[in-house]
């Protein structure tokens, strides 16, 4: 078994994940949600898995050499997307260190002090591209800090529906691995599109086709030094896979296999209660919010312009995979999902279950919080089928590692 921390738990998404593996002990869980007296996330998590310590506190509090020595060789988490950029520490002894309250830094701590054999973060694409005014800099960053910690990375953007799943989710994952692992010296001469295609952590897990992508070319170069050089002048476009060793980056936009996604019709429960279908009004409104708009705004400069929106299906087609479920699902607002009942050929929103289908969640996950929170939770979990296939990715990693030590046992001399 490998041992695991999970940081930023929400309601257990990585843990099924992980658990449904049948290889990893979650021996730690954190959940807080800051300036929040009800932690539902929390209580349901606490509720769902009855192994392991649950942590429920501020993550900047937790010392990480607790960790130290216990075996624990996997760190997980969705974390937030921040501004990640670093500045020079008042005594100047430091050098750099993070933005105060920016958690990417905690995980940082964490890994330094417990130096796991893997980390699988998960964010949404846009960090890849943020912040705006210099695009690439902020996941520069990272991948700067986990190269200073000795480890190599690979990423990729995986749209959920395209592997299988009822949901057009795209996210994008972050795949560290400790450079003084067979997995990592056995690969060091290895193509870097070779990896992404074939030999990586995410081509087996995520099939994609060997044809180049029309849209961008490939792109490899060599990173800033320092963290803070990083932070003040570069700026870079990565596509949506990649691999980054000894500071040296390739990435390439990758063309998946695509798989039959489960379709939103598949998921809809039957049965459901009358307060789900929607008024007269709440119809009209949804008509309104997800038709096509022109909309003349004027700017506090003065300046007048359009403000223009495309339309949406209404209601959703049961025959596609769900659209991204937002925080907001389940309210009168334009992201939220509508449907035509299959059974009373009436419009209603998603029910809570639906919602944790179109994630992968068991049926009833976050029973025991209020109807907006179970909505709230589903909106920012992740797929759960998605981290099933990495987590079994990782223990191919592990017996492949188990099998070089025992050919030459002198890789146990580089641990």
């Amino acid at each position: 078994m490998i041992n695991a921390i999970e940081l930023f738990a929400g309601v257990g998404g990585f843990r099924l994940g992980l658990e449904a593996a049948k290889g990893f002990d979650v021996v730690w869980g954190n959940q807080w949600e800051p300036s929040k007296k009800s932690q539902d996330a929390f209580d349901c998590y606490a509720r769902q898995f009855d192994k392991g310590i649950h942590s429920n506190e501020d993550i900047s509090t937790v010392d990480e050499k607790m960790f130290v020595n216990k075996g624990i060789e996997l760190i997980v988490g969705g974390f937030p997307c921040q501004d990640y950029s670093v500045a020079r520490s008042l005594s100047g002894e430091k050098g750099i260190q993070g933005k105060k309250g920016v958690l990417f830094w905690e995980i940082m701590r964490l890994a330094e002090g417990i130096k796991p054999k893997y980390i699988l973060l998960e964010n949404v694409d846009r960090l890849l591209k943020s912040p705006s005014k210099q695009r690439g800099r902020d996941f520069s960053i990272m991948l700067a800090s986990f190269r200073d910690l000795n480890y190599s990375v690979e990423w990729r953007v995986v749209n959920a529906a395209e592997y299988g799943q009822a949901q057009r989710r795209r996210r994008v994952f972050i795949f560290a691995i400790r450079n003084d692992t067979p997995y990592v010296i056995s690969r060091a001469k290895e193509d870097d599109a070779v990896m992404l295609h074939e030999r990586g952590f995410f081509a087996n897990a995520f099939p994609v086709k060997w044809e180049i992508s029309k849209r961008h070319k490939p792109n490899s170069f060599k990173m800033e030094e320092g963290l803070l050089e990083i932070s003040d002048q570069f700026s870079m476009t990565y596509l949506n896979a990649g691999i980054m060793r000894d500071g040296n980056v390739y990435t390439e936009e990758l063309l998946p296999i695509e798989e039959r996604p489960l379709m939103l019709g598949e998921i809809l429960q039957s049965g459901v209660d009358e307060k789900y279908y929607l008024s007269m009004d709440a119809i009209e409104k949804f008509r309104y919010l997800k038709g096509p708009k022109k909309i003349e705004r004027t700017a506090a400069t003065g300046h007048k312009y359009v403000f223009s929106e495309g339309g949406m299906a209404f209601p959703e087609s049961l025959d596609k995979p769900g659209r991204t479920m937002l925080t907001s699902e389940g309210t009168v607002n334009r992201s939220s999902h509508v449907v035509e009942d299959p059974e009373t050929k009436r419009l209603r929103i998603l029910t809570p279950v639906e919602c944790e289908r179109l994630n992968g969640f068991p049926d009833h996950w976050t029973e025991g919080m209020s109807e907006r929170m179970r909505y709230f939770c589903m909106g920012n979990a992740l797929v759960v089928g998605l981290i099933e296939r990495m987590a079994k990715r990782i223990l191919e990693v592990e017996q492949e590692d188990a099998e070089a030590i025992k050919v030459n046992p002198q890789q146990l001399s580089l641990f």
